[in-house]
């Protein structure tokens, strides 16, 4: 199987549960502003498991794709999730697009399986994280290949709190995980994906959520 790897909280977790499984870590550059440090974090874990990482760049989004969470888009807005002003940082379809480009590497290697970590806490505002695409995409990824490709999402129905619990049985380090929008050294703790962040790892010992 191949995985889909961000370098952020949910995405690492994953990475730890399957490792024994997996074949290849992609990590996508479609020019947000935080796509650099969640490298940074990708490239430290896939090394410690001795995966194969492989950074796969996709330039038109920042180009012609409408987000502020592109290097191409206004402010980062604060808040919560659930804030209407998070719809703000949807990309369109990126996650169609993405799995789409791991659908054909999967096939191209061999790998039967997709991982993704997509979780409860996104289907408020990201509906290509949400259990109907979900299905809709694995349905048309195994029709579409020869392999039947397929997506494995065990996070779909799980919150952020429920990962990282998951996280501290595989002694993840947290410090190394890198999820704020901003993309600047110290997470802002005020984003959408820093406030989600701060809720899931509250009362955990050995974390320090500004890194």
């Amino acid at each position: 199987m191949i995985i889909i790897y961000s370098g952020g909280m949910d995405s690492t977790v994953l990475l730890y549960k399957y490792a024994p499984f997996i074949k290849l870590a992609i990590s996508f550059d479609y020019g947000s502003k935080h796509n650099d440090r969640e490298f940074e974090a990708a490239q430290y874990h896939t090394s410690k498991l001795e995966i194969k990482h492989i950074r796969v760049a996709l330039p038109f989004i920042n180009e012609l794709f409408k987000s502020d969470l592109l290097k191409s888009g206004g402010d980062i807005p604060k808040g919560h999730y659930q804030d209407l002003s998070m719809k703000q940082t949807v990309v369109p379809f990126r996650n169609g697009i993405m799995l789409s480009i791991a659908c054909g590497i999967a096939e191209s290697i061999g790998a039967e399986k997709v991982l993704i970590a997509n979780h409860s806490g996104d289907h408020t505002i990201y509906p290509d994280c949400r259990p109907t695409f979900i299905g809709a995409m694995n349905e048309a990824m195994a029709y579409g290949t020869y392999t039947n490709v397929n997506i494995l999402s065990p996070f779909l129905n799980m919150s952020k709190r429920e990962i990282a619990l998951l996280g501290n049985h595989y002694k993840i380090d947290w410090s190394k995980t890198y999820s704020c929008y901003e993309g600047q050294d110290l997470h802002c703790g005020t984003c959408g994906t820093c406030v989600e962040r701060k809720e899931a790892l509250e009362g955990f010992d050995n974390t320090q959520y500004l890194i």
